[in-house]
């Protein structure tokens, strides 16, 4: 990210308006109380809405309707995840391309517990601002760090703090999809090295090279473009995906790939699949280090992380995909 107002930035204030909106909603999968401040404060989004009753026909809307609900279930498939993970043991979270993420205040953490915010120094610097202004106290120990995945990163997460003999909980959240393939396999590579058992490690993948012209011409993508200005298929990164799924489960890790739609069904709540769907593709894939993993210290089993719980599972135990 560049920056919270253009370009992939801008990705991440849609995602805090479809928040803002989600938790307004009585029966709301997730509720972010900071969602709506960080939309107010960037330029541009005066017109976007911030709440279900401005939303004309919302369940039938592409883009706050369906796109909208979208990100609120992947909020909270991704909440339920970290909190598992650190409730069986892992101690330190790393939110890779955090954007305008608020977990590290409005989640209720187990103690002692530290999140590290990794994201662009302008995304980071908007981001304070915002929280600065409205007085925000984070929950846990939030760490932000200025930092381009793209390249070398590593070394500035253990100056920070970070302790890669500890367990933790990983997440890159709507970062993959805009990563070069060769990013995208280092940034793996890199999580993989950094992971000491019991490690778990969430993403969203999705690869758009794929998708035929009548989807990217379709309803959602075209919402997105007349009414935000948003050409979010070129913002995704061209070319064939990396599969990264794959790559963990050779280095030892467990793993687990899912759909969207599988989590719809759980919650009762969530877009469903459609004609020429432009979330067809999208997949969620929960990963677990486990005993064994070449060149990672220890042998122990530290699969049940120090809780006793299995860490090893998705949020909710439902049949993988793939």
């Amino acid at each position: 990210m560049t920056g919270p107002t253009a370009g992939v930035g801008r990705t991440a204030l849609l995602v805090a308006a479809a928040r803002a909106i989600e938790s307004q909603l009585p029966d709301a999968l997730a509720r972010d109380p900071y969602a709506a401040a960080f939309v107010r404060a960037a330029p541009g989004t005066a017109h976007w809405p911030l709440h279900p009753d401005r939303i004309p026909d919302r369940v039938s809307d592409p883009l706050w309707g369906r796109l909208g609900g979208y990100f609120a279930l992947r909020t909270r498939v991704l909440d339920d995840h970290l909190l598992a993970a650190t409730r069986a043991g892992a101690r330190q979270v790393v939110l890779l391309g955090a954007g305008l993420d608020s977990r590290a205040l409005r989640l209720p953490w187990p103690s002692g517990r530290t999140v590290h915010e990794l994201d662009t120094a302008g995304v980071l610097a908007f981001k304070h601002r915002v929280l600065e202004r409205v007085g925000a106290v984070p929950r846990a120990g939030r760490r932000p760090l200025a930092i381009d995945l793209r390249g070398a990163w590593t070394t500035a997460l253990l100056d920070s703090g970070f302790d890669p003999g500890e367990p933790t909980a990983w997440l890159a959240e709507g970062l993959l999809l805009y990563l070069p393939a060769a990013a995208e396999q280092g940034l793996i590579a890199a999580v993989d090295r950094l992971s000491a058992p019991g490690s778990t490690l969430a993403f969203e993948t999705k690869d758009i090279s794929a998708e035929p012209d009548r989807v990217l011409r379709g309803p959602l993508y075209t919402a997105l473009r007349e009414r935000l200005g948003l050409d979010l298929p070129a913002l995704f990164a061209p070319g064939p995906r990396p599969d990264s799924a794959g790559a963990l489960r050779a280095r030892g890790w467990k793993v687990r790939v899912r759909t969207p739609y599988e989590f719809t069904a759980l919650h009762g709540r969530g877009p469903l699949p459609e004609p020429d769907d432009a979330l067809a593709a999208n997949r969620w894939t929960f990963a677990t280090a486990v005993r064994g993993t070449p060149g990672r210290p220890g042998a122990e089993d530290h699969r049940r992380g120090r809780g006793g719980r299995d860490v090893g599972d998705s949020p909710d135990d439902i049949p993988a995909t793939g």
